[in-house]
């Protein structure tokens, strides 16, 4: 196996299989703030905005609609890792709500995954899921940059947290 191949199938098609999660996750703390998408009711905290959850759906719309002409990706897969994102995301923060963990406080874990964990799931149906290789690839890969984009957000002034 030629070095290209293994170069492609350990890391240049993992990144571009999750790259639509990992947009729709980091969107909202750029286009993000408004009105909280539970109305107050602490479902989800007040920081879970309707303007944050349209722009990460839009942002990875937009990824996997990008990916399906340059890389003839599957768009439903794209999709699907998409709402994934999103609703992996929210529910982290339900289940922090339901933990009574204050808004703002890093769960160490669910706060870096649960985005990526539900992303995947819901690929399943459309196949295309990277091999073991490229799985430990993209979990290492979103820990580092989940926790170095933080880092930039917050020194940006972006986040009030760095995590």
């Amino acid at each position: 196996m030629a070095i290209a191949d293994l170069l492609y199938g350990f890391l240049i098609y993992p990144v571009i299989f999750i790259l639509p999660a990992w947009i729709a996750n980091g969107t909202p703390v750029i286009f993000g703030g408004g009105k909280p998408l539970d109305m107050g009711r602490h479902i989800f905290g007040n920081h879970k905005t309707w303007r944050g959850t349209t722009s990460g759906l839009i942002g990875g719309f937009i990824i996997a609609s990008l990916e399906y002409v340059f890389f003839s990706q599957p768009l439903m897969l794209g999709f699907a890792i998409t709402v994934g994102a999103i609703v992996g995301d929210l529910a982290g923060s339900f289940l922090k709500r339901r933990a009574h963990v204050k808004e703002g406080v890093n769960v160490p874990i669910l706060d870096q995954y649960s985005f990526f964990v539900v992303a995947i799931l819901f690929s399943l149906p459309y196949g295309g899921l990277p091999g073991l290789v490229g799985l430990a690839v993209i979990v290492v890969l979103t820990g580092v940059l989940h926790r170095g984009t933080n880092i930039m957000a917050h020194r940006a002034r972006i986040k009030k947290v760095p995590w």
